[in-house]
């Protein structure tokens, strides 16, 4: 069954009363910036550092979530907002449970790919490239940077796994409190910690009207970066 927000839409045995404006109706027509390939940096890492710091000064609400897109496998992909922890050179950091779905997936097919929406900037940048796990010790440093209650909630939750109720959780963020309560930090979980995506392709996004958008691509090749612009 089609479903669409319209006036009336019946569904299954429901009669839904829904605003009048249907979702194909919704769009916006993007003023705010251009993007000449004239205009970027040679080095995307560079380009990604300024777009990223404008997101910031712009109050962007959580400037660093992005889309984390993985595949099993045979190629069966799935996708979760997580947050950006760092970049450097090629590279864009994140942390996670090495037991959750993600970090099965990109144990069994190390890429991914990663999105960033800028909605008030009116941007979007796009990146993949292989995927690999941090060194120990970078993810304990980090893993013993965070608040005590992460820390916590790192060890109390199996993510992924199925769970009766949210009691589990609870009772093990209790004994874990009990356990460590005089201690500042805890161990780094050997199930918790970090991976890093290797970029080979950087694309930047930038809204214009009548939907004719920017769009610039950097591709590795050799030890640089080969930059073209798009259709959109």
């Amino acid at each position: 069954m089609y479903f669409s927000v319209g006036l009336l839409i019946v569904t299954y045995n429901h009669l839904l009363i829904m605003p009048e404006k249907k979702i194909a109706d919704l769009r916006e027509d993007y003023r705010l910036h251009t993007l000449d390939i004239s205009d970027v940096a040679d080095d995307p890492i560079e380009q990604f550092k300024t777009w990223f710091e404008a997101a910031q000064e712009a109050k962007v609400p959580e400037p660093n979530a992005m889309t984390l897109a993985t595949a099993t496998a045979d190629g069966i992909p799935s996708a979760r907002i997580v947050l950006l922890k760092g970049f450097y050179e090629d590279g864009f950091v994140f942390y996670t449970n090495y037991e959750s779905d993600k970090g099965r997936e990109m144990d069994a097919n190390p890429h991914a790919a990663l999105v960033f929406c800028w909605l008030g900037l009116e941007r979007q940048v796009r990146i993949s490239g292989a995927v690999q796990r941090l060194p120990e010790d970078e993810s304990l440093a980090y893993f013993q940077s965070r608040p005590k209650g992460s820390q916590i909630g790192a060890w109390a939750s199996p993510q992924s796994q199925i769970i009766s109720d949210r009691q589990i959780l609870e009772d093990n963020v209790r004994r874990l409190q009990e356990e460590y309560a005089s201690a500042d930090q805890l161990p780094r979980p050997p199930h918790w910690g970090g991976y890093v995506v290797k970029a080979d392709q950087i694309e930047f996004w930038q809204g214009r009207s009548s939907r004719l958008h920017d769009r610039i691509r950097y591709q590795k090749e050799g030890g640089g970066w080969k930059k073209e612009r798009l259709a959109p």
